[in-house]
């Protein structure tokens, strides 16, 4: 995928709070952060078990934080959020015994890639033909994770906003990230490589194609 939970965190800071049950919590527990070091002291689930590595997004005693890395079930490099995703790490407040989860919008953003893929007239990866490409055919994937991320941001509020109204908070999210989606979608440009030589031979935004309430 082109997006990870980080960059929807960076888009909604609030996001692992305001409608995290509507994401997957993969681990959860109690520890503490020396730096940029989290140490879990007590967990329901290992980090590595549950697939948690760099792009993933954690709650630190209610308050949303990227991590980088994972290097044991109980240890992971952690930061405040980036500008620049490649950027350095930027340390939090040391902190004891406080309250830690994990939390994924895998699927949203899964859902929100697939249209993605789409509208640049390719397959998902493994769906093509023989005669189609797939998005192996992009060779500038960040150019989309804003985009992707958006789409996933709609999805998750629309979620969110079932049954309560076109007028409540979630559903009025969920028509402002529609928007943005729309308005993003118009300033991308994608370069494909056609003939699988490594080398860009066209370029491509992504096609007209409206995202709906699900």
């Amino acid at each position: 995928m082109f997006a990870t939970d980080r960059d929807l965190l960076v888009l909604e800071p609030g996001l692992l709070g305001s409608v995290a049950w509507v994401g997957q919590r993969l681990v959860s527990g109690t520890g503490s952060v020396s730096g940029t070091t989290l140490t879990m002291g007590v967990q329901d689930n290992g980090f590595l078990a549950q697939g948690v590595g760099a792009g993933s997004a954690v709650s630190i005693g209610g308050v949303g934080y990227e991590i980088l890395s994972v290097s044991t079930e109980s240890v992971a490099t952690v930061s405040r959020l980036r500008d620049d995703a490649g950027g350095p790490a930027i340390a939090l407040t040391d902190l004891v015994g406080v309250e830690v989860s994990v939390f994924t919008f895998g699927p949203q953003i899964l859902d929100a890639h697939r249209r993605v893929v789409r509208m640049l007239g390719l397959e998902p990866a493994g769906e093509a033909l023989a005669d189609e490409l797939d998005e192996t055919a992009v060779l500038n994937p960040a150019a989309l994770s804003r985009l992707e991320a958006l789409g996933a941001l709609h999805v998750i509020y629309a979620g969110a906003s079932a049954g309560q109204g076109s007028d409540s908070p979630a559903a009025l999210r969920a028509a402002m990230y529609r928007d943005r989606f729309a308005a993003e979608r118009g300033s991308v440009i994608v370069k494909l490589d056609t003939d699988g030589d490594g080398v860009a031979d066209t370029a491509r935004r992504p096609g007209l194609s409206r995202l709906v309430r699900g």
